[in-house]
Order: structure tokens, then sequence, then C-alpha cells
């Protein structure tokens, strides 16, 4: 594309001003889902984009260019809709959710919906997949002991994130820290600080509320009892099964390339399906397809574990394309340049600069509620001020992941919110509020910035990696 004049502020900010109005009020009054108010931001950006002397070809090819960073994460997210339907169809999750049932008590019970699929998360390096799979048996169990779903849903994705975070198998860790020129394992220690802190916080909430709710309620038996007798009318429940998770949890570890391990993991559900269950061929492929169907008698139950399959995991897809579709027109046309760029020219202190730093992710977050887009901009943008003003690119790739990986979660269209809602089966508003860790981890990232603590001064020479940055990228994926 030829260089064309940058928009002023108040252009760059209408297409994000229109899409936050359109979105709250969506939410608040029309219920009509985040395709409308993305769409609206898409034609608002194109209309700025032509009166800024944009050709429709180059606007088009914006389009496309924002749809293909995208495509990795579709193939993926096809693949947790057939992981979800044989994981059910195979008597996995179900086998999760019984044990679970009997050995975990109800005091304890938010706590360890944070700690555990943080551990889970940490090891996969993906934050949907542990979603996807624990997360479900986990929102099963907590209805059975009478907590409220949408705690239930804040505490498995605070844990999730965490492992999204941290781990070096996750993309986005990857892609921080080759965006701000500083080795893997530099980039996962300079985020312990802030990292470890929310999780334990954010536990130890949980732990409160749910040892208060527990304390001040007595979980019906009979619940508990119909539930687990629908499950083993349902299903083959075993110890024995077990071992395929574990088996799922190795082949990640292995460090393979995201899409041919998650199709093994969808086929180890399909296998037990087949082999335990007595499942036939039909029933699985329906199960990956559209989903499973359960009959266990017990509504909330058969409520969560009808779900899964491919045709579930459309909507997603479709809005995680018309996000990334607007983030590639605004990308394209200069409206996060001038955004950014004007931000970075006000910035006269270091605690200023790693607060600004934070605010840029929030917008581009808040503007194409994609992850890879939230790390990337302002960790490209926010590099050299940030090494002219004597901070170490550690700084940057922190707080690129604080909002980026992390912070995106409270924007109720981010590609990670709407998976969650899919997945849980309710809005991403009542459960965003309960996401404890993605709050927590700006706001002590944001007190690092003016307190200078765990702030770095040193030369980048220290941390940047000695080889390209792209033979880094090596992340599981979502």
């Amino acid at each position: 594309m030829q260089e064309r004049k940058l928009p002023s502020i108040p252009i760059a900010l209408l297409p994000i001003a229109v899409l936050v109005v359109m979105a709250l009020v969506s939410i608040s009054f029309w219920d009509i889902g985040m395709l409308i108010p993305l769409m609206t931001a898409v034609t608002i950006a194109l209309l700025v984009g032509k009166g800024l002397g944009y050709s429709w070809n180059e606007l088009e090819t914006s389009l496309a260019q924002g749809v293909n960073r995208a495509l990795p994460a579709v193939f993926i997210l096809f693949l947790i809709g057939t992981i979800i339907g044989t994981w059910i169809e195979g008597g996995l999750i179900p086998t999760i959710i019984y044990y679970g049932l009997q050995l975990i008590s109800p005091q304890f019970f938010l706590a360890l919906a944070c700690l555990v699929p943080a551990v889970v998360s940490l090891v996969l390096g993906s934050s949907l997949t542990t979603i996807a799979t624990v997360g479900i048996a986990f929102m099963a169990i907590g209805e059975g002991m009478g907590f409220p779903p949408a705690i239930v849903a804040g505490a498995v994705i605070s844990g999730a994130f965490f492992g999204d975070k941290l781990s070096p198998l996750s993309d986005t860790t990857n892609l921080a820290a080759a965006m701000g020129g500083v080795k893997l394992f530099s980039h996962i220690r300079h985020m312990l600080w802030d990292t470890v802190p929310a999780l334990v916080i954010s536990a130890a909430i949980f732990g409160f509320i749910g040892s208060s709710m527990s304390a001040n309620s007595s979980t019906d038996t009979s619940d508990l009892t119909a539930l687990t007798s629908g499950l083993n009318e349902q299903f083959v429940i075993h110890p024995a099964l077990l071992i395929v998770p574990v088996l799922a949890l190795g082949l990640m570890f292995l460090k393979l390339p995201a899409l041919p391990t998650l199709l093994l993991v969808s086929l180890l559900g399909a296998a037990s399906a087949l082999l335990v269950q007595g499942s036939t061929v039909t029933d699985i492929l329906q199960s990956m397809t559209s989903g499973y169907s359960s009959a266990t008698g017990v509504d909330f139950l058969d409520s969560l574990l009808s779900r899964g399959g491919i045709e579930a995991i459309l909507s997603t897809i479709a809005l995680v394309i018309v996000a990334t579709a607007l983030g590639g027109v605004l990308e394209a046309t200069g409206t996060f340049k001038t955004l950014i760029g004007t931000l970075v020219k006000r910035i006269k202190r270091p605690g200023s600069m790693v607060a600004g730093s934070l605010g840029a992710g929030f917008v581009v977050a808040f503007a194409s509620g994609e992850q890879y887009v939230s790390v990337l901009l302002p960790a490209r943008a926010f590099l050299t001020p940030y090494q002219k003003m004597g901070l170490s690119p550690l700084n940057l790739t922190r707080t690129a992941e604080a909002t980026g990986t992390v912070g995106i979660n409270l924007v109720p269209w981010s590609v990670p919110a709407v998976f969650a809602s899919g997945v849980f089966g309710m809005a991403a508003t009542e459960f965003i509020p309960f996401i404890f860790f993605a709050i927590l981890v700006p706001l002590i990232n944001l007190i690092f910035a003016y307190t200078g603590f765990t702030i770095k001064r040193t030369s980048p020479s220290d941390e940047v990696a000695q080889e390209a940055p792209e033979k880094e990228l090596t992340g599981q994926g979502k």
C-alpha cells in the first residue's frame, strides 16, 4: 500500500467508539451478540479508510490480511469442537466429573477450579483447550455442588490463562518474547513477578468465596446422587479412563505442532468412545460434527454435556474472522499508529511509559478483540521508546502479555471471551466480573510502573535473543 496521511485522533477513534457503543447497547438492550456491532465497526473503518484515500482493493487486502492472521486459530477452534464432542462421547469428561464430585470438598472447590486449570494450561500452553476439557468438568461439578456457574467460569478462566501467559509452549508467550527481541525464558522469569502473585491472590479470593458459600448453604445430596446415577447410567465410568487425559497431556508436552497434536487428542476421545463406551462410528462422527446429545435425565447436566462439535464452534469462528478483519483495516489505515504514536510522544517518564504501553494494549484489545494483534502492535510500537528511555524490553513484553494475553478477557467481544461464552453456554458479561486473574495482572503491572518495583533498567544486550526472533515462535497455540 502507498504511504498516506495518518488519520487524526478523532477519526482514528471513530470506529472504536462505534464498536464500544454498539457493543454496550447490544449487551444491555438488543441481546443480538457481537456480530452486528463488529460488522458496523468494520463498515465505519472501511469508510474512514476510503476517506483517507485508500482504494477498495487496498481495503479488501487489509481485510484479508487481518483474517489471514486468524486462520491458524480457526483450524484450532475446529479441532477443539471435535475434542469436546469426542471427549464427552468417550466418557472422559463424564469420568472426570464423576470422580471430581466424590473427591473434591465444596469448601475448597472454587480454589481448585482456579488452580487445577492453571497447572493443566501451564503444561499444555493452551487456555482454550483447558477451558474446553477440564473447564467443562469443573462447571458440572460446581453446579452439582450448588455454586453459581458464572463464579465457576471465572475461576476456570483465571487458571487457564495463567498457563497461557507463562507456559513456554504458549504461542502468545513466544510471540511477546519475539516482538521484544528477548530470550524466551528471560521473558518468562520476568513475568513471574506479576503472574504468580495474581494467581495466588485469585485462588485466595475464590477460596474465601467457596468457603463462605459452602458454610452458609448445604449441598443437596439427592441432587448429587441423581447426577452421579445419571452419569453411571449413560456412560461407562472407570478410573482407567483417566489414563487418556494423561496421554493427551503427554502428547502436548512433546512440543509437537498444535494442529496434529489436537487431532490426536480428538482421536483419543474417539477411540475411547468406540472401545469403551460402545459408540458406533456414526455416533462418533455425529459428535464431532454437531456435538454430543446427553440424556442423563438431570436437566442441568444434560444442558452442559450436550455440546461440542464443529457446528457449535462456527459462531465463535465468525466472530474471530470479523474481529481480526477489523484489526487488519485499523492497522493498515494507520489508526493504531495514530493512537499509539500520539500516546508515545506525550510520555516523558519511565513509569508513564510502562503505564502507557498497558493502556495501548487495552486500546488495541477493545478495537480488535484479538490476542495476537493486542500483543504484537504495542510491543512493536513501544520497543524503541522503551530502549531510548533506558527501560529493558523485558518490561515491555511483560506488559504486552498483561493486556494482550490476559486483560483481553475483560473485553466481552474478544476471541477468548466469546470462546468461553460458547463453551460454558452463558453471556461473557456474566463471568467477566469474576475473572479476578485478568483484573489483577494489569493492576499489578500498573503498580509496578509507578513504584518502579521489578522495573528492569539494564542494557537490552543482556536479554536480547542471539537468534532471529522468528525461531522462538514454537508455541502450541491456543
